[in-house]
């Protein structure tokens, strides 16, 4: 089966019958159903997979992320798909007791862990949970001053609706962050990294007795766009000044739009 990651930038529309999941080709609504049970499967192993898979470079590539958050004391950032409150977590002590962060995610799973691992922490005073759709975000408009998407958008069906949520949402000069596994550019970067993924659900069996969820996650990264892909998709929902930085010669990439300033 090919990995060639779609091309498309355009929303999903009602005469588009079926999407992705993985490799298969599946009906709309039952990619949303078979992605919520892959993360209600894995959610409890997540943390310690994500070490496992990235051989702990995660932390890193989150630490840089936040590094292009521009965040300040004060500002409210949507932490979207964040699951386990991960980045939840590292934005509270920027944004402040006069800041807030959401946490907000599809998987009632996912999100419990989060809750529970927020609470363990005592960080909870500006940290607010939402369970919500990356497609029809709840919020008000013009509600952020950062919206940030960590290793989700690729799991989510109609990518462009979402980003066009996330732009409504933000305030204007507010940016959207995007951070997600990649296209490698290096052609030993990309055969070593696609021989050490094949392994992960051989991994995922072992640690969290599920090889069939890891295996969907290898192949969601395959079928992901590339960066320049991407790229235009942000720039077909309105941001502005639209870049991307490769983290492990593309293995990951971080893409930054803006909304514009009124």
């Amino acid at each position: 089966m090919s990995d060639k990651p779609i091309q498309s930038a355009s929303p999903i529309t009602s005469s588009d019958a079926t999407t992705h999941f993985g490799y298969e080709t599946v009906p709309i609504p039952e990619k949303e159903k078979r992605v919520g049970d892959v993360f209600r499967s894995v959610a409890t192993q997540y943390d310690i997979m994500n070490d496992i898979m990235s051989l702990g470079t995660h932390r890193l590539m989150k630490r840089i992320t936040i590094e292009y958050s521009g965040l300040k004391p004060g500002h409210r950032v949507l932490d979207l798909a964040g699951g386990t409150g991960d980045f939840s977590l590292r934005f509270s002590p920027i944004v402040g007791e006069k800041g807030q962060v959401v946490l907000a995610d599809i998987n009632d799973a996912m999100l419990a862990v989060g809750r529970d691992r927020i609470i363990d922490k005592g960080s909870n005073q500006n940290i607010f949970i939402a369970q919500v759709n990356a497609e029809t975000l709840p919020f008000k408009d013009e509600s952020f001053d950062c919206v940030c998407i960590a290793y989700g958008l690729r799991n989510v069906t109609d990518k462009f609706s979402a980003l066009k949520s996330m732009y409504r949402v933000l305030k204007p000069g507010g940016r959207v962050l995007i951070l997600e596994f990649s296209k490698p550019k290096n052609k030993f970067v990309k055969t070593t990294y696609r021989a050490f993924s094949a392994l992960w659900p051989l991994a995922g069996k072992v640690i969290a007795g599920d090889s069939e969820s890891y295996r969907y996650l290898v192949e969601s990264i395959r079928m992901h766009p590339d960066q320049e892909t991407l790229k235009t998709m942000l720039e077909d929902a309105n941001f502005t000044d639209c870049k991307y930085y490769d983290l492990l010669n593309g293995v990951c990439a971080i893409h930054i739009g803006f909304k514009p300033s009124m």
